[in-house]
C-alpha cells in the first residue's frame, strides 16, 4: 500500500499492483513526486493506484544525512495528517524541503526549512505556537523564550526566574532571517517537543527514532 499527498485531496492510500517489482521500486521511494491514478469501484475500497514517476529524489538516498531528512519528513506527513483532508500548504511546503534537500550545498541551508515545515505541520494540525507577542506581558519586544506548556512567547522582561524552565527563541522563528547552527538545533528542539505532546502522542517513539537519527547527523555536521 502507497500513502501519497496530493495538492488537493490531501493524503490518498492506494494499492500499487507490482509494487515491489524491480520496474516500481524506484518509483515508490520516498520523497519521490509521481503523477498517480486512483480507482475505485466504492468509496470503502482501496483504491487500485497507477503511477508514473514525475521527479526522482532516489540518489539522495545514498547520502545520510539527506536520507535521513526525507525519511523523517515523509514518515511524519503521512503519520500525522488524517486522509482525505487537504493541506495545499503543506504540499507546497513538503515539496520546497525536499527540493531544498537536493539543491542546497549544506544541510545548513535546509535544515531551517524543516524547521519551518513542523512548525507548518503543527498549525495546520491545530497546535501552532504563538510566537508573536510575550505571553506574560503581552508586549511584542525582546521575545526570547518560548513557553513548553503554552507554545506562546515570553520575553526576557516576562521570564524572570522562570527563564531556566523555557524555551530559548531562535532569532529566525520571531524575526525571519538566516539561520545559524545553534538557531536551527533550538528551533528542532521546539517542534519536537510539541510534535510529541501534541500530535504523534503515543505514535511518537517509533516515529521519532527517525527523527533522533537526523538529529544526531545534524548536530555532527554542526560540529
Amino acid at each position: 500500500m502507497v500513502r501519497a499527498l496530493t495538492p488537493a485531496e490531501g493524503i490518498q492510500a492506494g494499492y500499487v499492483r507490482g509494487g515491489r517489482s524491480r520496474r516500481l521500486r524506484p518509483v515508490l521511494l520516498a520523497g519521490n513526486a509521481v503523477q498517480a491514478e486512483y480507482r475505485a469501484r466504492t468509496d470503502e475500497q482501496l483504491a487500485q493506484l497507477s503511477v508514473e514517476l514525475a521527479d526522482s529524489r532516489g540518489a539522495l538516498l545514498s547520502e545520510p544525512l539527506a536520507a535521513a531528512a526525507i525519511g523523517w519528513v515523509t514518515a511524519l506527513t503521512a503519520t500525522a495528517l488524517p486522509e482525505g483532508q487537504p493541506y495545499p500548504r503543506l504540499f507546497e511546503a513538503l515539496d520546497g524541503l525536499l527540493a531544498a534537500i537536493g539543491a542546497a550545498p549544506s544541510a545548513r541551508h535546509w535544515a531551517a526549512a524543516l524547521v519551518m515545515y513542523e512548525l507548518l505541520i503543527l498549525s495546520e494540525l491545530g497546535f501552532g505556537l504563538d510566537l508573536g507577542e510575550c505571553a506574560a506581558t503581552g508586549g511584542t519586544a525582546d521575545l526570547a523564550f518560548v513557553s513548553p506548556k503554552s507554545g506562546r512567547a515570553v520575553s526576557r522582561a516576562g521570564a524572570g526566574e522562570y527563564r531556566d524552565r523555557l524555551f530559548r527563541l531562535p532569532a529566525f522563528l520571531a524575526e525571519g532571517g538566516a539561520a545559524g547552527w545553534p538557531d536551527i538545533l533550538d528551533g528542532l528542539r521546539i517542534t519536537g517537543h510539541f510534535l510529541a505532546r501534541d500530535l504523534l502522542i503515543e505514535r511518537h517513539a517509533e516515529i521519532f527514532s527517525s527523527r533522533e537519527r537526523l538529529l544526531e547527523r545534524l548536530k555532527r555536521a554542526a560540529a
